[in-house]
C-alpha cells in the first residue's frame, strides 16, 4: 500500500532494495495523479550520491501515472545491521498545463502563500537475497567482506608503486566511462520524451540504435580493461 494525498498517489510506501555488494539494484516508484489538473512532482533523498533516479522531476498529467526507477549504487560494504536511515520526499504541486515536462520551472517547488505543495515521506529497506536476512547470515557476509578487504590490502602492500598508479588510472578510466553512459542514458530518455510529443518516430530507432552500439563498445572496453591484470615485475 502505498501514501496518498489530494494531488498525487505513491506506491508503494517503502522502498526495498535487494541489497548485493559490489552490485547496482534497482527499486520502480509509480506516481498516481488523483486530480484533474497537471500536477508536477519532484523527488529528493537525504543520501543523493548514492541512489541516481530517473527521472527525478517531471509532470503527471490528469487521472494518469508515472514510474520512477531509483538506482542503488554498488556498494563495498553492509550497512550495520543492514539498517538504512536513508529518506525519500516527494513534492507535488499543481501547474498549467503548457508547463514542459523538461523544462519545469526552477521555482515550481518554492514555498509560496498562494501555493500548495504536498510533501509525501518514504523510507528505504535493504533486503538480502534468498531470505538470508538474520543476524548470522549478515554477520558471515560482513566476515567474508572483511576478508576480501584484507586481500585487496596485501596485494597493494606487495605491489609496486607503477603498479598502484596503473590500477588508479585504471579505475578513474572506468569511472568516467560509466558517468558518461550514465549521462548518454539520461540525454536519450530527454530526447525520447520529446520527440514522443512532437509524433517524430523516424527519429528514435536510428538513435537507439546508436545509443546501443556506444554501449556496446563501452562494456567492450570496460572487460577488456579489466580482464588482464597489471603485469608484474
Amino acid at each position: 500500500m502505498g501514501g496518498s494525498g489530494t494531488l498525487i498517489s505513491v506506491y508503494p510506501e517503502e522502498l526495498t532494495f535487494l541489497f548485493e555488494l559490489d552490485k547496482a539494484c534497482y527499486c520502480n516508484l509509480k506516481v498516481v495523479n488523483n486530480s484533474e489538473h497537471h500536477v508536477a512532482f519532484k523527488v529528493k533523498t537525504t543520501s543523493p550520491r548514492k541512489y541516481f533516479v530517473r527521472p527525478n522531476a517531471s509532470i503527471v498529467q490528469p487521472w494518469d501515472s508515472c514510474t520512477i526507477t531509483i538506482t542503488l549504487q554498488a556498494q563495498k560494504e553492509y550497512p550495520p545491521d543492514m539498517h538504512c536511515k536513508d529518506k525519500f520526499l516527494i513534492q507535488s504541486t499543481k501547474v498549467p498545463a503548457s508547463t514542459d515536462m523538461d523544462e519545469i520551472p526552477p521555482d515550481t517547488f518554492n514555498k509560496e502563500a498562494d501555493k500548495v505543495i504536498e510533501e509525501m515521506k518514504l523510507k528505504v529497506v535493504y533486503t538480502l537475497p534468498s531470505g538470508g536476512s538474520d543476524d548470522s547470515s549478515v554477520s558471515s557476509l560482513g566476515s567474508r567482506s572483511f576478508k576480501a578487504a584484507s586481500d585487496d590490502l596485501t596485494l597493494l602492500k606487495n605491489a609496486s608503486i607503477e603498479e598502484i598508479q596503473t590500477i588508479q588510472r585504471l579505475k578513474d578510466e572506468r569511472d568516467n566511462m560509466l558517468q558518461q553512459n550514465q549521462q548518454m542514458q539520461r540525454e536519450l530518455d530527454v530526447l525520447r520524451r520529446r520527440r514522443s510529443r512532437k509524433g517524430d518516430t523516424g527519429f528514435s530507432l536510428t538513435f537507439a540504435a546508436f545509443a546501443g552500439l556506444i554501449g556496446v563498445l563501452v562494456g567492450l572496453l570496460l572487460s577488456l580493461i579489466f580482464s588482464s591484470p597489471p603485469a608484474t615485475a
